[in-house]
């Protein structure tokens, strides 16, 4: 993988200074999980900040997005 997984919200923020590619949506994900964890959130909370309404993603989408967050989250499990 080209991109380091972010550990930290500073280093989240700052991919939005990449070129947005497959590789780079994949490290997001993996350290907003990996974030989430260190701050003490569920799965459960994690999916329900996802679902919530935002002006970015319509349900359709962040309904996808979730089922891509619980299968990353549950495969970090297992690692």
């Amino acid at each position: 993988m080209n991109y380091p997984i972010p550990v930290s919200s500073q280093e989240i923020v700052a991919l939005r200074q990449k070129p947005v590619n497959e590789e780079l949506v994949a490290a997001a994900i993996v350290g907003i999980i990996l974030i989430a964890r260190q701050q003490g959130q569920s799965l459960d909370d994690l999916i329900a900040e996802v679902l919530a309404e935002d002006g970015l993603l319509d349900q359709a989408q962040r309904r996808w997005l979730s089922d891509i967050v619980a299968q990353t989250w549950e495969s970090l499990a297992s690692a």
